[in-house]
């Protein structure tokens, strides 16, 4: 990410805006006219195994716009031509680590880089409405958290098409918001009130299941009465000003005022609530077509360092919103603050309908690209956010399955204590006969899967980042639903500056003894490349992934060529390549005893054998056509 930012800055800095630049359009590419010339360009295009048997171009990143921006405005070409500096770089970065998926860069201005390149495809309408700077991960980076309060005001005069693009800049600031935010939404006339009065008072948590409830609430809002804004803003000062208990970020503080008009004198509640520090910052939404009052709220936003903006028809919305990212991110900028973040899990839209449900979970580790031009260096102009995605297995791969013992497993949390990866996390369900995300699939708390940890004591401690060893009773399923008592020992590590908190369960005991078979590799290899056995392909015995001359081959190649000494600069788990190597000499015989089975008795299908070091044997009786 690190060379992505110089890469991408350091162009920047000598940018002269363009008027005209030809790039590859993602959803124009390898499309054809009437005449049969392409309108987007040739895009080569191959089947890539690694990115899901997608289509994709491993040569070249294209670029992504949303219907909403126009995709000639000289900002876009601008920054689509000064970001390619990106394409080497990502190219690079896969070299280098063949297990990366997606990398991106995601422009204030609206375009997305994407590499591989791919063919997008629009929805049923035509209509490109992916945005990046509305995914999570953008937000994330793009600002710190923050405490917001939003009044909307509900007044007769907001009537008609005035309150739904109201309702609609209401959500949109909604879902600019993430799990590290606060919220309350309030609407105020001639009094104050609480869209939802069990928030009277207070901020709550921005996670998915608090912004859908307000979304719910705020479609019944009604209008009446006449507005009077200075009792709302005092209210909305005190919210602010009293955030203890952990109810708030205590980082940027913001009020988002959404109205028609204001002819109130104001200037008295700022004087006695927000200045001279100006610690809260005022963002002000003109809404309908009359500017009357424009001045008024114009000067609300720039006396509270917030930002003014005026929305006349629901188009205008999305944009209009966004512009607050982009003052909240100016700190940032200016103190050159590079916080790298992580999201919550996801689900991959490519992967779903692929892969099982294990290999679906994704995570974004995501950075902000600053301007590094010295005449703009103090404005603190944000450029965009580069990122890339990771698979969660691959966070998991931290613990070998074969370390943790029978019982044993690893989990992954976030520092709001939800489960990025857990045995129990489960996030689809069946619909008819097909499987479907269930809706909160990724705001699982970690209380809601370790019921063992009645005290919180667990979750609370790894939330705080404290790391070290903690013993419960637990239990767990050895057969056919059977269950047993066992004390587990839960063992914590803070994945240092990625807000990614790491456990592992063993039960009491595990690893106080290790046991270790006396064979030879000649032996061990003998019986290691019979036709009936298999290792875990997905577990690392032997690193593939380093050199590229060995990226091709399969564990069990890998694990012969090191140990024949074809391959001697492999670098393998000794201590699991002895334990595979014993379970294939003691369970040789097994080929013998399942043969003579078959031919004293009948009805099998097939015999099989797992053991700890991942190592499995299968024999078929049955012909591949009765199978």
């Amino acid at each position: 990410i690190s060379e992505q930012i110089n890469a991408i800055a350091s162009k920047y800095s000598g940018a002269v805006l363009l008027q005209k630049f030809d790039y590859f359009n993602a959803l124009l590419v390898n499309t054809m006219d009437e005449e049969g010339n392409f309108i987007g360009g040739e895009f080569p295009l191959e089947e890539n195994e690694h990115f899901n048997k997608l289509s994709v171009n491993t040569l070249m990143s294209d670029i992504q716009v949303p219907t909403n921006v126009y995709n000639k405005d000289p900002n876009i070409l601008n920054g689509v031509y000064m970001s390619e500096a990106l394409n080497d770089v990502f190219i690079s970065n896969f070299q280098k680590d063949p297990t990366l998926t997606w990398q991106y860069f995601g422009s204030s201005a609206g375009f997305f880089r994407l590499y591989p390149g791919i063919k997008w495809t629009p929805d049923s309408n035509g209509v490109v409405s992916f945005d990046c700077r509305n995914r999570n991960w953008y937000i994330q980076a793009a600002t710190s958290p923050k405490d917001i309060v939003i009044l909307v005001d509900v007044s007769g005069s907001m009537k008609g098409l005035k309150m739904t693009i109201a309702k609609h800049t209401i959500n949109t600031i909604l879902d600019t918001l993430g799990e590290n935010d606060f919220v309350n939404v309030i609407a105020y006339t001639d009094y104050v009130r609480y869209v939802e009065p069990c928030f009277k008072g207070t901020l709550v948590q921005a996670d998915l299941d608090n912004r859908e409830h307000f979304k719910l609430l705020v479609e019944e809002l009604h209008v009446k009465g006449e507005a009077k804004v200075k009792k709302a803003m005092k209210e909305s000062f005190r919210i602010l000003a009293d955030v203890t208990n952990g109810q708030g970020s205590l980082c940027n503080q913001a009020i988002m005022l959404i109205t028609d008009g204001a002819m109130e004198d104001f200037q008295s509640v700022f004087e006695e609530f927000n200045w001279p520090d100006k610690k809260v910052r005022v963002f002000t939404y003109l809404i309908g077509r009359d500017m009357t009052f424009s001045e008024n709220i114009k000067w609300i936003a720039c006396n509270n360092k917030g930002y003014y903006t005026h929305i006349s028809t629901l188009a205008d919305v999305q944009e209009n919103v966004m512009e607050y990212l982009h003052v909240l991110s100016r700190p940032m900028v200016i103190n050159h603050d590079h916080d790298i973040i992580w999201t919550e899990a996801y689900m991959d839209s490519v992967l779903f309908k692929s892969k099982a449900h294990s290999l679906l979970l994704m995570t974004s580790v995501a950075m902000p690209v600053f301007s590094k031009k010295k005449e703009t260096i103090s404005h603190g102009i944000l450029l965009g956010v580069v990122g890339t995605d990771v698979p969660l297995l691959e966070v998991m791969k931290l613990a070998p399955r074969y370390k943790l013992g029978a019982h044993g497993y690893a989990f992954l949390i976030t520092n709001n204590g939800y489960i990025l990866a857990h045995p129990d996390l489960r996030p689809l369900y069946i619909d008819g006969k097909k499987l479907k995300p269930k809706p909160n699939y990724n705001s699982v708390d970690l209380s809601e899967a370790e019921w063992e940890d009645t005290e919180d004591s667990l979750r609370t401690a790894m939330v705080k980042g404290e790391t070290g060893t903690l013993t419960l009773d637990g239990r767990a399923a050895v057969d056919k639903g059977v269950s047993v008592f066992a004390s587990a020992i839960f063992c914590v590590k803070n994945i240092k500056l990625l807000c990614i908190f790491f456990g592992m369960v063993l039960t009491r005991g595990h690893g106080q003894y290790m046991f270790f078979g006396n064979v030879s590799v000649e032996e061990g290899l003998h019986d290691l490349q019979q036709p009936d056995l298999t290792i875990a392909d997905e577990w690392t015995y032997c690193e593939t992934d380093i050199d590229p001359h060995h990226r091709k081959l399969t564990q069990l190649q890998a694990v012969v060529r090191y140990l024949t000494g074809k391959e001697p600069d492999l670098e393998c788990d000794e201590i699991l390549l002895q334990q595979v190597l014993f379970d294939a000499v003691v369970t040789a015989p097994l080929e013998a005893y399942w043969t003579a089975l078959m031919l004293t008795e009948s009805g099998f299908i097939s015999a099989f054998l797992g053991t700890r070091s991942g190592l499995m044997r299968v024999i078929r009786y049955a012909g591949s056509e009765k199978r």
